[in-house]
């Protein structure tokens, strides 16, 4: 099976290392190449451009990790391809023409948008949780940030960060009805290489069907900090409360919480788990390691995943959410990190819990 990625920068590299792995692992024979604007890795094949990729290659599976500034453009050039692709959040930037996008895809075999929360055992035990125990939602909060100040890496801004929080609120608590932002306010910044005006941190409400929605997301959160937090109405009309708290205090390392309060006032717990996931090898790339042995072994086997992917539509409700979110944000005057222009900016060697 060839797997073909375009764009070997930090996110390339990932999806390297969690295909190698799995080849190894597994004893799947996987034979990897790559595009990108020079070459940078000896022991892979190769290609200066994605039209020659596909036609010398002939990848089963075309894996996007270009900064987010040119998915349009890489996706737009895979236009009759007909394998599976596998693509870094966000799909697009809000600048982009998302119709124009999903067109192009319309023959591909299978997509997955690479949102890898969704693989952490404490999201998938606390979804269980809730459709076994007929729990409704009544609210959800999250605050969803790390530092990307003087990153070396271009970004759209803050959408590429609360997609995460936004398709978890979603994908855990089911719902008939899509989720609705209904007001963002903003801080834009010079934080970026991108630009000196990009949306750096968003604060937002919103509705998922009945039930409320707040949220803060930020790329210049001075420690990482990911948690998401719901309140629910059981069947006996307890409130129930959960925590979700991703990657503390390192990379895959979650931790789901879930407890209530008895007519006393005294809280009474019903689970907690703490998942540390250390297999050598994987450091940094359980989540994802995961995400790709499901997409090998549904292109290789035609074997349903334990779980769906975040699809093609998926992706395309959520990059609506993410334009709105980009468009409607108020904010004031732009925060300045570099009222000189000397900017220091972080070197592509950090180490992974930097640059994660």
């Amino acid at each position: 099976m060839n797997v073909l990625i375009i764009g070997l920068g930090y996110a390339g590299h990932r999806f390297w290392r969690a295909f190698e792995h799995l080849s190894v692992s597994t004893g799947m024979p996987l034979r990897l190449a790559y595009v990108d604007r020079k070459p940078k890795a000896s022991e892979l094949p190769f290609f200066p451009t994605v039209a020659s990729a596909l036609h010398h290659f002939e990848p089963d599976i075309v894996v996007v990790s270009v900064n987010d500034e040119s998915h349009a453009r890489i996706l737009t050039e895979l236009s009759g391809y007909r394998g599976f692709v596998l693509c870094e959040k966000p799909l697009v930037t809000p600048a982009d023409d998302l119709t124009l996008v999903a067109e192009q895809l319309s023959q591909v075999s299978g997509f997955a948008l690479d949102l890898v929360e969704r693989y952490s055992p404490a999201t998938q035990s606390l979804r269980r949780q809730i459709s076994a125990q007929g729990w409704s939602l009544v609210r959800a909060s999250f605050h969803w940030g790390k530092d990307r100040l003087n990153d070396y890496r271009p970004t759209c801004g803050v959408t590429s960060e609360v997609i995460h929080a936004l398709d978890l609120v979603s994908w855990i608590c089911s719902s008939a009805d899509p989720l609705q932002i209904h007001d963002v306010i903003g801080v834009r910044s010079d934080f970026s290489i991108s630009g000196h005006s990009v949306l750096d941190t968003v604060s937002l409400t919103g509705t998922l069907g009945q039930a409320t929605l707040a949220g803060y997301a930020s790329f210049v959160n001075i420690m990482r900090q990911r948690t998401v937090d719901f309140s629910f109405i059981d069947q006996e009309q307890q409130v129930i409360q959960a925590r979700l708290v991703f990657d503390t205090p390192s990379w895959d390392q979650d931790h789901l919480r879930i407890w209530t309060r008895n007519d006393k006032g005294q809280e009474k717990l019903i689970d907690e788990q703490c998942f540390s996931l250390a297999q050598p090898g994987l450091e940094t790339l359980h989540k994802l390691s995961r995400l790709c042995r499901h997409v090998v072994r549904w292109v290789s086997l035609r074997e349903m995943p334990s779980q769906p992917f975040a699809d093609l539509q998926t992706a395309i409700a959520l990059q609506h959410q993410l334009n709105l979110i980009e468009s409607s944000a108020r904010c004031p005057a732009p925060a300045c990190y570099v009222p000189y222009g000397n900017r220091s900016l972080l070197p592509e060697t950090s180490d992974l819990e930097t640059l994660g």
